[in-house]
C-alpha cells in the first residue's frame, strides 16, 4: 500500500510540474518567481552566474572535454597548412588547476585506419600540452590521448574532422 501512494505521489507531482512548464509560454526569471508557494518560498539559484555551481565539464578553451575522475582533459585543434596543431589542457581539482610534468602521448588513427603516435610537449607560458599532427589528410581523426602523471595513468578519447 504505501509504494502505490508513493507511487501515486510522485506521478501526480511530475503531473503538475511538466503540466505547469507545458502550459507556460514564460520562462522563470529571479525577478518573477513560479507561482507554487513551495518554490517561491525556496532560495533561487541562477547556475549560469552562481560562483558556487560550476559545470566542471564545460570546456574552458573551446575544445572537447573528458572529465576523468579528478582529472580534467580539454583537447583544442587547430588546423594548419602542414597539419592539426594538438593543445591539451590536462588540469586537475573543482578549480583546474594545470598539471606540469606529466608524460602525454597521443595515438591517432588517420581516415585511411593508419596509426600514428605523437608526443606532447608541455607549454609552460600556456599552462598546457602541445603537439603537431602533421597530416593533411581530410576526414576523422580519432585520438587517444595517453597520460602519466605520476605513475597515475589518465586517458581519454577524442575525435575530429579535418
Amino acid at each position: 500500500m504505501k509504494f502505490s501512494q508513493s507511487f501515486a505521489t510522485v506521478t501526480v507531482s511530475l503531473g503538475l510540474l511538466l503540466g505547469a512548464c507545458a502550459s507556460s509560454g514564460e520562462q522563470a526569471t529571479s525577478e518573477s518567481p513560479a507561482a507554487s508557494p513551495s518554490v517561491a518560498d525556496s532560495p533561487v539559484t541562477d547556475l549560469a552566474t552562481s560562483p558556487e555551481v560550476t559545470d566542471h565539464s564545460a570546456p574552458a578553451q573551446g575544445g572537447q572535454v573528458v572529465e576523468a575522475g579528478p582529472y580534467h582533459l580539454e583537447l583544442v585543434t587547430a588546423s594548419e597548412a602542414s597539419g592539426t596543431h594538438l593543445d591539451l589542457f590536462l588540469q586537475s581539482g573543482d578549480t583546474h588547476e594545470a598539471i606540469e610534468g606529466a608524460t602525454v602521448t597521443g595515438q591517432v588513427q588517420l581516415p585511411d585506419g593508419s596509426q600514428k603516435e605523437i608526443d606532447f610537449e608541455y607549454d609552460a607560458e600556456g599552462k598546457h600540452y602541445t603537439a603537431l599532427l602533421p597530416e593533411t589528410a581530410s576526414g576523422e581523426y580519432q585520438v587517444a590521448i595517453l597520460t602519466d602523471i605520476s605513475g597515475e595513468k589518465v586517458n581519454g578519447r577524442f575525435s575530429f574532422t579535418k
